[in-house]
């Protein structure tokens, strides 16, 4: 009700007062569509074996098994899951490795997210080429 009193008091036109209208009522329904998932809820991910991964991703994963050295700074951050993709978990349980790309010039897309405590035994590894545009849930080895 607001709304439509300053619209009137600012001299706006009809066909502004409507747009805005329509495009506030849509945004409400909007909501409502999403509102009926759980806020919880992450799409299911495909899968991929640790033997399948790209042979930088299989050494970057052996790498975090034996607690480094990792060749970037930043191997090893806390990964703050912002896009969601990935089960949601408290802050800290996801680190990110680097995988390296063969003649890229910087730390390139592909990523290894490893989640669990300590990080050298992970409960979970999730790989990225697109950098965190999609996930791939890595399957565990059977032990030999």
């Amino acid at each position: 009700m607001f709304l439509l009193s300053w619209l009137a008091r600012s001299g706006a036109s009809a066909v502004t007062t409507a747009l805005l209208l329509s495009g506030l009522a849509g945004g409400a329904q909007a909501k409502e569509a999403v509102g009926d998932k759980p806020p919880t809820a992450t799409p299911a991910l495909a899968e991929i074996s640790l033997s399948e991964l790209p042979a930088q991703a299989q050494e970057t994963h052996r790498l975090v098994l034996a607690g480094g050295p990792f060749p970037y700074a930043k191997d090893g951050v806390v990964f703050g899951n912002r896009e969601r993709l990935l089960p949601r978990k408290a802050r800290g349980f996801y680190r990110e490795y680097t995988v390296k790309t063969p003649g890229a010039r910087n730390r390139g897309a592909r990523r290894l997210i490893c989640g669990g405590t300590p990080p050298t035994a992970p409960e979970i590894c999730y790989y990225t080429d697109d950098h965190y545009a999609s996930f791939k849930r890595v399957r565990a080895q059977a032990a030999r």
